[in-house]
């Protein structure tokens, strides 16, 4: 199978699902949910979908349990969008990688401030 062809099917998916989340879930009650990736198999018979979910704790916790209990509906809701052979069965992964990645940001600008950096020696 053609690795071009994954990638746009993956593409399809992210945009589905993140559409039908949207669609289907209230943002003051789940946090906002965003799909930030979804890696499938050569046969797209299942999905892993990468999430954030930006909001309290509460909301997190709340959302990842939606997600979890409507996973059918939503599957069934990118199955209009996305004509596959098979539906793939999706699998919700919580991606952290955008909070670490502010984290590291926010640690280096921290680090800046507490040691301006050696101006270079004059030359003669």
């Amino acid at each position: 199978m053609s690795n071009v062809r994954q990638e746009r099917v993956q593409e399809l998916l992210k945009r589905a699902i993140g559409e039908a989340i949207r669609r289907e879930f209230n943002v003051s009650d789940t946090g906002l949910i965003t799909v930030n990736d979804v890696e499938c198999p050569g046969d797209f018979k299942t999905a892993v979908v990468y999430i954030s979910i930006f909001g309290n704790a509460d909301q997190k916790k709340r959302g990842i349990a939606v997600l979890t209990e409507h996973r059918g509906r939503i599957q069934g809701l990118m199955a209009k969008s996305v004509v596959l052979k098979y539906t793939p069965t999706l699998r919700f992964v919580v991606d952290d990688t955008l909070v670490r990645g502010n984290r590291v940001m926010q640690i280096l600008d921290e680090l800046e401030q507490k040691s301006p950096l050696p101006e270079p020696p004059e030359q003669p």
